[in-house]
């Protein structure tokens, strides 16, 4: 199985820690974050791992190769230009191409989510993509009806909102960071340089099924803030 690691951010969040390093090799209980990601994804069964890069990208590429994981690892390289979400996913299409949905993962989600158990459930439904969702505070919210298909996207702080297919019923649900494409995406996505996946996912639900997979009840800490470290530390000293 394939998944991909986001780790080519600014960090612009964790500035105290990522003046001199990317965030991705921000230590929490000693090991850097994309160390703690890569674990859990060999724990679930990936076997081939692509890792973008951009800010202090040589870093990155030198700690990966210095350090066995026991999976193929493979940089997607974006040092001279980032490509958001959507842009570096498409940039490491030649990695993740094939017949077999592939899972991307940011590299500063902590979690409890079985990785495995969503790989699957979306080879069972046969999506476009799934992505794993929860009922939990979030500024941004996607909106699913009934049978989990995403129908739209808002912003509670600002009130901007895309309704794609109304929907009195839709729910609201916060993204993880966490999900699973099929590889016949890439034949579907236009946009090339820099883009966000959000805004591709919302484009292609008018005509292709995009689900989501309700994770409430399960841990999940985003990394981006310097308070985050310590509970990360807390929740990763348990187990």
């Amino acid at each position: 199985m394939k998944a991909m690691i986001l780790a080519a951010g600014m960090g612009t969040r964790l500035k105290e820690y990522t003046q001199n390093k990317p965030k991705a090799l921000v230590e929490v209980n000693g090991r850097p974050l994309i160390a703690h990601v890569i674990s859990k994804l060999v724990e679930h069964g990936f076997t081939t791992i692509v890792v973008n890069v951009h800010h202090f990208a040589n870093q990155l590429i030198e700690y990966l190769q210095d350090n066995s994981f026991g999976v193929e690892i493979l940089i997607s390289d974006e040092s001279q230009q980032l490509l958001n979400t959507g842009g570096g996913i498409i940039n490491a299409q030649q990695f993740l191409s094939g017949n077999k949905p592939f899972l991307v993962h940011n590299v500063d989600i902590i979690s409890d989510i079985n990785l495995s158990m969503l790989y699957n459930h979306h080879v069972a439904k046969n999506p476009l993509v799934t992505l794993a969702v929860a009922r939990r505070e979030s500024t941004r919210q996607f909106l699913f009806d009934k049978d989990m298909k995403l129908v739209g996207w808002k912003n509670l702080k600002t009130n901007d909102q895309i309704i794609v297919k109304p929907d009195s019923a839709a729910e609201e649900f916060a993204f993880s960071g966490i999900h699973v494409i099929s590889p016949s995406i890439f034949k579907l996505i236009k946009q090339r340089g820099a883009f966000s996946i959000v805004d591709t996912y919302l484009d292609l639900c008018r005509n292709h099924p995009i689900l989501g997979y309700d994770t409430t009840g399960n841990y999940l800490l985003d990394v981006g803030k310097v308070e985050s470290l310590a509970q990360a530390s807390r929740f990763l000293g348990k187990g």
